[in-house]
């Protein structure tokens, strides 16, 4: 299943049922698990280790090294989970020692053409980057959260799980769960009730984040006096004590 034109490093573990299309380079120290197709002109350079059932498109760059300027070749890596599509000309690039000497990426996600995913970048699973979204070095992305194309996001930012953001925004701060985002610079435009009631949350659950939302985004009160005032619907609700607890944690403050 490996193409006569494509090179594959003697190094590189290749798994069971794994095909590799032509002028694909797969460099040492690159792991392919099971049922992981390649099409041509791919790039993965490692180390990097790649699950099963992946779709790796033409002309992507996988496991490259980073673009920040403090990068001096020291042995960092790329880790891919499972069943991700990863689209035409998609970079993700392996971590730097200045956070945990690695980019992390989860399953069943799916980014879209020209997508970028930089240095020591945590995404989760279920994810959809769309055409052209990039995020910048140390980002965290939750699962089931969606970028909307051209959306860029400065470094350190957390996107939390379920959150939505639109088309060119720009992200600087972070964005709760369930919370949707848009503008430049973004700010919240509600909740993405629709992606709650797809994934089969229910009533009295969407009820309570959308309570949450109202405290922490149409009273006065100030971020820490919205934490309080949550605290007890979060105790009798797991979505509100997820947004609560983003919050709390936010270093960089959420879109407000």
């Amino acid at each position: 299943m490996i193409d006569t034109l494509a090179f594959v490093h003697p190094d590189a573990k290749i798994g069971k049922n794994v095909t590799i299309g032509p002028w694909t380079y797969v460099g040492p120290g690159v792991e392919i698990g099971d049922d992981t197709w390649l099409g041509s002109h791919v790039v993965v350079k490692g180390p990097t280790v790649i699950g099963k059932g992946n779709r790796i498109f033409q002309f992507a760059s996988v496991g490259e090294e980073c673009q920040d300027k403090k990068y001096a070749g020291e042995p960092t890596r790329l880790l891919i989970g499972d069943n991700n599509v990863i689209r035409e000309n998609v970079t993700i690039h392996r971590g730097t020692i200045q956070d945990q000497g690695e980019t992390r990426i989860g399953s069943n996600n799916l980014f879209m053409n020209y997508v970028h995913i930089a240095h020591d970048c945590v995404v989760g699973d279920n994810v959809i980057l769309a055409n052209n979204a990039s995020i910048a070095g140390h980002v965290h992305v939750g699962d089931w959260a969606i970028l909307g194309g051209m959306t860029g996001v400065h470094q350190f930012v957390h996107i939390g799980a379920h959150a939505f953001t639109a088309g060119y925004s720009l992200i600087l701060q972070d964005v709760p769960p369930f919370v949707m985002a848009a503008g430049q610079p973004a700010i919240p435009r509600g909740l993405n009730s629709e992606g709650m009631k797809r994934r089969g949350f229910s009533k009295e659950s969407q009820l309570a984040v959308r309570r949450a939302y109202k405290t922490l985004y149409r009273s006065s009160l100030t971020v820490e006096e919205a934490t309080a005032a949550l605290a007890d619907d979060a105790e009798n609700d797991a979505q509100v004590k997820l947004m609560l607890e983003f919050v709390k944690a936010s270093s960089r403050g959420i879109v407000r």
